[in-house]
């Protein structure tokens, strides 16, 4: 008896020496414990990329292109297409690597440019880098293609494209960097699921400023500014709608339970803030259009997207109603108070809606905060998280309205930002573009 007593602490002790130099081994080879990929995570991402590029083509194109006047049309869809390809360049040369890379707190590093380093079999957590790198391209696309509707039917394209470089240079990649890449704001634990801040409040506040500085258009207000085609409308906000599942879905890298919430949540701020903007204008008009739902769809999409992976169904029902409430009279403010022409209500649906998102999370995003709607809480108190909140959105406007100033002035210096007037009365489609959009028999 007392032979195997000692026998087994023998090869007890021989096993404890065996895992303990497995250890030691495994801690000075860091190989051994690199990220796997995960096919699950790598095939909902895979999905969501297509979802988010759809967006912007065809999505926001048709959406756009059907707010805008025939003689314009075309002008509208090159510019998105466009953008799509430049940015698509951009990222790979310099802006993955400025956006992702380095421990600046405004601007990331240059480590990755031209995505040196990039290998068939390199991960960023579960998944290839080359899809995160992807992935976040499309968010980067979208961004400045949602600047176009501030200054639809007047701005030169080769202004476009310039500007396009420029602002996402200096707007875009710093602030992608300060939320996600591990800045500034990122350190001071602002929350921003999916671009709340980095998406829709960067480019709301430069399409402000690209409405002032281009200049309204030949007879606003009051002139026949109508939508030439509003079934095209409804087929781009219907991409869009499908498409922000991606957006906001995929934003949680994985093919989870965060990201089943943040779908669920996104398509019930989609469907309140359509009702609200609806019921709104039924009451102030009479009648209800289709513009305006599909106005407020999207006003609920761009609410919940910062807030999309900290609140449950009861906050989405909130911020649906506040999106579609707040939106509408922002609208009504910009164009009929203030006399601002952003032709196609960037600023105060997405400007404004982004920083409402970003705003509310603060109380719904803890299940003990108000109405305990909080799908999962944060460290910080919900007054705590909503100065933090407020100081990310200071520091994104502020930035984003100066280098959007810098990014316009430079371009002017150029070419010149506008078409003269023969040129926006004919319409831009045969004037850039020696094309039109629609033939008459």
């Amino acid at each position: 008896m007392k032979l195997v007593q000692k026998q087994y602490k023998t090869e007890t002790r021989m096993k404890f020496i065996k895992l303990l130099s497995f250890l030691l081994f495994a801690a000075s080879s860091p190989a051994l414990f690199a990220s796997e990929i995960n096919s699950g995570d790598t095939a909902w991402i895979l999905t969501a990329t297509a979802l988010v590029l759809l967006m912007t083509l065809p999505g926001l194109a048709l959406f756009y292109g059907g707010l805008v006047r025939s003689q314009n049309v075309l002008s509208v869809l090159m510019q998105c297409f466009a953008i799509a390809c430049i940015v698509s360049v951009v990222w790979v040369v310099y802006g993955y690597s400025l956006a992702f890379t380095g421990d600046g707190n405004f601007i990331g590093g240059t480590s990755q440019m031209f995505l040196s380093g990039l290998l068939r079999d390199s991960t960023s957590g579960s998944l290839p880098e080359s899809l995160f790198i992807l992935f976040q391209m499309t968010f980067a696309i979208i961004t400045p293609a949602l600047v176009v509707g501030a200054f639809a039917e007047r701005m030169r394209f080769s202004a476009v494209c310039i500007f396009t470089v420029l602002w996402l240079t200096l707007v875009y990649l710093p602030a992608c960097h300060m939320v996600w890449g591990g800045g500034y704001l990122a350190d001071l634990g602002v929350i921003d699921f999916a671009g709340g801040l980095v998406v829709h409040a960067t480019c709301g506040i430069a399409a402000l400023v690209a409405a002032k500085m281009v200049g309204p258009r030949k007879g606003f207000p009051g002139g026949a500014l109508r939508p030439h085609n509003r079934p095209m409308v409804v087929m781009g906000a219907a991409l869009l709608w499908v498409g922000w599942f991606g957006f906001n879905g995929g934003s949680a890298v994985a093919a989870d339970s965060s990201a089943a919430m943040a779908i669920l949540v996104t398509h019930i701020s989609a469907a309140v803030g359509a009702l609200t903007w609806m019921t709104i204008e039924w009451l102030k008009t009479g009648k209800p259009s289709v513009i305006g739902i599909a106005t407020g769809m999207v006003a609920g999409l761009a609410t919940i997207t910062p807030a999309s992976g900290t609140v449950g169904p009861q906050g989405a029902l909130l911020i649906g109603l506040f999106a579609g409430l707040v939106c509408f009279y922002a609208t009504q403010l910009i164009k009929g108070v203030l006399k601002i022409d952003d032709s196609l209500d960037v600023f105060p649906v997405h400007g404004v809606g982004g920083i409402l998102g970003i705003l509310m999370l603060s109380f719904l995003g803890k299940p003990d905060g108000f109405l305990g709607a909080g799908a999962s809480g944060f460290e910080p108190s919900v007054m705590e998280q909503f100065l933090i909140q407020l100081q990310g959105v200071g520091v994104i406007c502020l930035w984003t309205l100066f280098f959007s100033w810098i990014a316009l002035k430079a371009t002017s210096m150029i070419v010149p930002l506008r078409v003269n007037e023969d040129a926006e009365v004919e319409g831009l489609d045969f004037a850039e573009h020696n094309e039109t959009g629609y033939y008459s028999s």
